[in-house]
């Protein structure tokens, strides 16, 4: 994920078009939304099309728009998403579901930067960057002959692929944590977090449904939950839940996780105190916070507001 980010203002400062690749809930669609925002055309239209949501013939109307008379019942013309997005961003998300009548509108699209209307005679010209995000592997789809292999090439001008959750385990917890002050703002509860064991639940969980899954998981529990700090239970995760595959795989990251965090608590953020404590040397602790994300200040923070606390009483 920091490569991805490393490579985003490069690629939000031109117009070459971008192929985001990754599973259900990886984030894809958020990562469009970012480069547009860092874009000369962030000001302008960033439209979304959902290229699977839509039957094959409203599609090509939703995209490119008609002209009057190219149904029986159309009595105006109507733009598509094409002229929607003109001076902006169009993001077409599932892009491998497109019908090969589209893929060819596209592809001319791609090579003139004009459109065409249903039933129109006359080019339009859209001034638009075009982003496609996919679930699928195109290229196995385009060697079955299932997407065009010409326009796929011409819409991998810069690739970008998004790993799974589970090959993330060190982004997890934060992005747990995000999702839990977040949720509690938009529910009106008040501060939550989450308890030890809840947190190595959900880095033993195996994430099929990704980032997605993992804040829709987080706000059904701040919804339903009168506690202060989730357990397993709240999360409707439990440890004799998990798949005994991904229990022996990930339990050792879980345990170092808790080992680390519980040190730094103990010694209040000093890193060479909990290396001590620990065992290992300050380097071998260094390279376990970089690899588990996890965030030193917050420890010393709790030092800090207890000397307040302190001082305070005194």
């Amino acid at each position: 994920m920091r490569d991805v980010f490393r490579f985003l203002p490069k690629i939000a400062g031109s117009d070459i078009p971008v192929l985001i690749c990754g599973e259900t809930g990886t984030g894809k669609k958020t990562i469009a939304n970012a480069i547009h925002r860092h874009s000369p055309r962030k000001n302008n239209p960033f439209v979304v099309v959902d290229c699977g949501a839509i039957s094959e013939h409203l599609l090509e109307s939703h995209l490119f728009g008609q002209e009057k008379g190219a149904f029986t019942r159309s009595r105006a013309q109507e733009k598509g998403k094409f002229e929607a997005a003109h001076t902006g961003t169009l993001l077409l998300d599932d892009i491998g579901q497109l019908a090969k009548p589209l893929q060819v509108k596209l592809l001319r699209f791609l090579q003139d930067h004009h459109v065409e209307r249903m039933s129109g005679t006359q080019p339009v010209e859209g001034d638009l960057r075009i982003i496609a995000a996919t679930n699928r592997d195109l290229q196995r789809d385009f060697k079955n002959h299932r997407f065009r292999e010409d326009l796929y090439y011409r819409l991998n001008g810069m690739r970008l692929n998004l790993p799974p959750l589970r090959d993330r385990k060190g982004d997890i917890v934060p992005l747990a944590q995000y999702f839990l002050r977040k949720s509690c703002r938009e529910y009106g509860k008040p501060p939550m977090s989450l308890s030890a064991d809840a947190e190595n639940v959900l880095l033993m969980h195996p994430w099929p449904g990704n980032v997605r899954e993992l804040e829709q998981l987080i706000g059904r529990a701040v919804m339903l939950s009168a506690r202060s700090v989730l357990k397993p239970s709240d999360l409707g995760l439990a440890f004799d839940t998990i798949p005994t595959e991904i229990n022996l795989k990930f339990a050792k990251q879980a345990i170092e996780i808790d080992f680390v965090k519980k040190a730094l608590t103990r010694n209040r953020g000093v890193v060479s105190r909990a290396a001590r404590d620990l065992g290992i040397s300050r380097v071998n602790l260094y390279e376990l916070i970089d690899k588990y994300a996890i965030q030193v200040k917050h420890f010393k923070r709790l030092e800090t507001g207890e000397k307040f606390e302190l001082n305070q009483r005194r």
